[in-house]
């Protein structure tokens, strides 16, 4: 990365890093260096960033749902977490910044008497990355209780996109197209009793628990949902539970995740991939599609 972009980073009081390991920031635990990891404190601080960067940069959360490359990222990374992590809420509206996490979000709500987000509770991403994918489970999806969000385009301009223009699918919305950064939501709940939601997170998390291999680093589902079936129950069908290419594994527990089970590579993940991919197409002529995203260089 150009030394005098790093300067102009120092002189503004933006921190960031050169070189580190994506590894180190992936539920997967792999992923190679990133040439530049940018942590903007405020929304100007960010539109600063963009501006500098110009289109080389990724914006990302928990990094949960994605596989960087071995060979690294071309460019910066920016990351909103922490300093993008303020809930408030207004009577049943709740405003939550995108680098809040999910299960943040769902108890804060709970506390003040707002239901209706317990299926996210278990969801190990960000607000942000929620809303960018429509995350869901048990057959509800984020953007359900979505009303609004405020989102930057590249030339740091602030635009309110309302229900009407999100663009729900699954595991899709309009950010996937259009190219904004989300910044924040309102959320549009409902009071409800806070002990009966407390009881129905403590269930979500126990058949987790049981269902999921939690032990090891992996990215949820691995798969999208295909049409009339379940990528697990397919993956399964073919006989690859505990099929293992180098550190990755398909799940002994839950066909439908893969996990790396000790110094996988993301190499390793997408050859797996491939592999139950082709297999699965053969036996069922059912196409998995990946549910997680690959970034970097190839």
């Amino acid at each position: 990365m150009d030394q005098k972009i790093c300067t102009l980073l120092a002189e503004n009081g933006i921190c960031f890093r050169q070189q580190a390991l994506m590894a180190e920031y992936t539920t997967f635990h792999t992923g190679g260096p990133a040439d530049l990891i940018v942590f903007p404190k405020d929304e100007a601080q960010l539109a600063f960033c963009l501006g500098l960067f110009a289109d080389q940069y990724i914006v990302l959360g928990n990094c949960s749902n994605i596989l960087v490359s071995d060979r690294g990222i071309d460019g910066a990374v920016i990351f909103l977490g922490k300093n993008f992590s303020r809930i408030s809420i207004q009577n049943y509206h709740v405003n939550v910044q995108a680098g809040a996490k999910l299960s943040t979000l769902c108890n804060t709500a709970i506390e003040a008497g707002l239901i209706g987000l317990e299926f996210a509770s278990g969801i190990p991403g960000t607000v942000g990355g929620g809303i960018y994918m429509n995350a869901g489970a048990y057959g509800e999806e984020l953007l359900d209780f979505v009303q609004s969000v405020q989102a930057m385009d590249s030339h740091g301009k602030i635009k309110t996109f309302y229900t009407s223009e999100l663009k729900p699918g699954y595991r899709s919305s309009v950010f996937m197209k259009n190219g904004f950064i989300v910044l924040s939501a309102v959320f549009a709940l409902k009071y409800g009793d806070r002990f009966l939601a407390k009881q129905r997170i403590r269930e979500l998390a126990s058949a987790r628990r049981n269902k999921q291999p939690l032990e090891y680093p992996s990215a949820g589902s691995i798969f999208k949902r295909p049409v009339g079936n379940y990528a697990g129950t397919l993956i399964e069908q073919c006989g690859l539970k505990g099929f293992r290419i180098g550190g990755a594994e398909v799940s002994q527990k839950h066909a439908g995740f893969i996990v790396n089970i000790g110094g996988a590579t993301t190499d390793d993940i997408l050859e797996l991939i491939s592999y139950v991919q082709n297999c699965v197409q053969q036996k069922t002529g059912i196409f998995l599609e990946p549910e997680v995203r690959f970034v970097g260089r190839l």
